[in-house]
C-alpha cells in the first residue's frame, strides 16, 4: 500500500504562487498516473490536475489551466503543483491521489485509488 503526504500548503496573498508536494512512500508511483484534487469549505472535491506516468500527458481543469502546472519526479517518488496567480477561489485542501493506471483514465475520483491527507493552501484577498 502507498502512503502519499502533501505537503507546501499555506497562506498567500492573491497573485502569489505557491508549490505544493506530494511525496510518496511505501511503494512506489513510477508506474502510476497522478493527481491532484481540492476541495474548498462547503464544496464538493473536484479535480485540478493529473499526469501521466512518466509526465509526458498532462490534464487540468479549466479553472486553472493557464495557472497552474503539474510535474513529477520518479526519481525522487514525488508529484508537484506548481500553482501561480492565485485566487481567493482556489483557497482549498489540496489532495494527491494515485491512480491504478499508469495513464489518466479520466479526471472523477474514482479513476484514483490512493488519496493523501490534504495539505491547506489560503489565498488572501
Amino acid at each position: 500500500q502507498v502512503q502519499l503526504v502533501e505537503s507546501g500548503g499555506g497562506l498567500v496573498q492573491a497573485g502569489g504562487s505557491l508549490r505544493v508536494s506530494c511525496a510518496a512512500s511505501g511503494r512506489t508511483i513510477t508506474s502510476r498516473a497522478m493527481g491532484w484534487f481540492r476541495q474548498a469549505p462547503g464544496k464538493e472535491r473536484e479535480f485540478v490536475a493529473a499526469i501521466k506516468w512518466n509526465g509526458g500527458s498532462t490534464y487540468y481543469a479549466d479553472s486553472v489551466k493557464g495557472r497552474f502546472t503539474i510535474s513529477r519526479d520518479n526519481a525522487k517518488n514525488t508529484v508537484y503543483l506548481q500553482m501561480t496567480s492565485l485566487k481567493p477561489e482556489d483557497t482549498a485542501v489540496y489532495y494527491c491521489a494515485a491512480s491504478p493506471s499508469s495513464v489518466v483514465l479520466g479526471t472523477s475520483e474514482g479513476n484514483f485509488n490512493s488519496w493523501g491527507q490534504g495539505t491547506q493552501v489560503t489565498v488572501s484577498s
